[in-house]
């Protein structure tokens, strides 16, 4: 009792040192949750390993006992070869470090993300029927933030020393810094970004042709330039058929456009501090990214067809698309048309930024949070993630999946070239291609994800949806006006005037503050 209520006061003047310290990082201007987090430890665990030192002496305070094991449940949501090496690496902790220590994880898929999500809300909430709160589970950070919210996650940084905090890529740490004080709740596993593949075989066919190069898709304008010259030259290529153009390009993730866009262009449209969001939609921005979006969609240029764009790739109707480092292992290597297939080459390229803007890229991925239970539990979940992330053993899964390891040393070609080696990994070309990409070209990008807030996730969904489901809901109308013989200028004028903008902006407005709960 004595060693708690010491413990209590030291925390409680630890607590003002790291609100004073945030302030002073505020004021600097360098707010970094992140740093605070990393000081917050430093400062808590003085104070209470000083109370424990002067009240009951300094000792092992490992409560793990190899004789008698502690059991791990763990909810993910990969699938196919995700968790196959997912799994394998979970036997090797169980046969190994996890023997020695005594630690036995169980894993199990949840399915899809949303199946994941819905998995927990249902044990949060205490639904009938509902599973008990699995010990580790992934989650992205909105619905961290209301298992958070709902006081149902640990606080990891008690369980991490600073020098190990250091040991990871600081952005990621930060990410997952979601408690209002600051304290680590999300442990990154892996991350991914976006990138651009094409189409390299009937790229070079178009390129050579129309007298266009790789330079060009540098920028957003210049891929909605060129898309604009690949509908015309298919379209030129049946003359006889006006106005059947192809589309050159589309994308995934239409929340990161908005997100990756508006920081290039200079604005945070998620502005979350202490868990409440303020919305920046400055209208000449918006205004870029309606631009180069909706009008190359309404006009042709730009597509989506299938679940995904690599889908839309394998069908031949598009050449090139921006997606997740992920995406690269689904990549197809042949176009399957109706009447014949051909084998096809790819090219990785940084994903298209906005011309004159920062050279900002998403950073994303689900990271793993660990259920409030107790100190054993707790303690020995974090063993395994810590193990888990180790540089060889992260790269081993990411190598497989397409995701960038963790930790600063493993971000390398050599590491990645080095476990390959040792471990006798066998990685597909393009998704080695895709993450040597990755790590040869991180030095030059700031990678950039919105803090987390209520009903964060409700609008996300407003980015990810109002536009692309606009845009494609008009570009039926304006199909339907080529069958009938308008010109394409013609057919797509209603759609792209002044006012034609300004009504979707303001209703976009307000769906997203209604989403956001302002």
């Amino acid at each position: 009792m004595a060693l708690a209520a010491f413990a209590k006061v030291q925390e409680k003047q630890a607590s003002r040192k790291v609100a004073s310290a945030g302030w002073w990082l505020i004021a600097r201007g360098k707010k970094s949750i992140g740093k605070v987090c990393i000081m917050k430890k430093k400062i808590l665990t003085f104070a209470l390993a000083g109370a424990a030192c002067l009240l009951c002496g300094c000792g092992d305070k490992n409560p793990l006992n190899p004789d008698d094991p502690v059991s791990l449940t763990v909810w993910h949501y990969y699938n196919g070869s995700q968790q196959t090496a997912f799994n394998e690496l979970v036997n090797e902790f169980n046969e190994t470090v996890g023997k020695d220590v005594g630690i036995y994880v169980q894993s199990y898929s949840q399915g899809s993300v949303s199946d994941l999500e819905l998995a927990v809300r249902d044990s949060l909430a205490g639904k009938v029927g509902a599973r008990e709160m699995p010990h580790i589970f992934s989650s992205y950070a909105d619905t961290a933030y209301e298992a958070e919210q709902a006081g149902a996650l640990a606080d990891l940084s008690q369980y991490l020393t600073e020098s190990e905090l250091e040991e990871y890529i600081a952005s990621y740490i930060d990410e997952g810094c979601i408690a209002l004080d600051g304290s680590l709740r999300i442990f990154p596993v892996a991350k991914s970004t976006e990138i651009m593949m094409i189409n390299r075989t009937d790229w070079e066919t178009f390129s050579k042709a129309a007298g266009v190069s790789l330079d060009s898709l540098a920028t957003i304008e210049g891929v909605v330039e060129t898309a604009k010259s690949y509908y015309e030259w298919t379209d030129a290529a049946t003359p006889d058929i006006p106005g059947d153009g192809k589309a050159f390009y589309g994308r995934d993730a239409m929340a990161n456009y908005f997100l990756i866009g508006m920081r290039q262009l200079g604005t945070e449209i998620f502005q979350a501090e202490g868990g409440q969001v303020t919305l920046n939609l400055p209208k000449e921005s918006i205004r870029r990214l309606w631009d180069n979006y909706y009008v190359p969609v309404v006009k042709g240029y730009f597509g989506a067809y299938g679940a995904f764009r690599s889908d839309d790739v394998k069908t031949g109707d598009l050449l090139a698309y921006t997606g997740s480092t992920t995406s690269a292992m689904y990549f197809p290597g042949k176009v399957e048309l109706d009447e014949m297939s051909y084998e096809i080459g790819y090219i990785v390229m940084d994903a298209p930024s906005f011309a004159g803007g920062e050279n900002y890229a998403v950073q994303q991925g689900a990271g793993m949070v660990v259920s409030k239970s107790d100190e054993l539990h707790e303690y020995a979940a974090v063993e395994f993630l810590k193990w888990f992330t180790r540089a060889e053993n992260n790269l081993r899964f990411g190598g497989v999946a397409g995701y960038l390891p963790v930790m600063k040393a493993a971000n390398s070609v050599e590491m990645l070239d080095k476990v390959i080696e040792e471990q006798g990994l066998a990685v597909a070309e393009k998704t080695y291609d895709c993450l040597i990409h990755t790590f040869e070209h991180m030095a030059d990008v700031k990678f950039y994800t919105n803090k987390s807030f209520k009903n964060g996730s409700d609008a996300r969904k407003v980015l990810e949806y109002n536009l692309s489901d606009k845009a494609q809901a008009d570009r039926q109308q304006v199909k339907a006006a080529l069958a009938e013989g308008v010109s394409l200028e013609e057919a797509c004028a209603p759609y792209l005037t002044e006012e034609a903008f300004n009504a979707w902006y303001e209703e976009f407005c307000s769906a997203l503050e209604k989403a956001a709960g302002r």
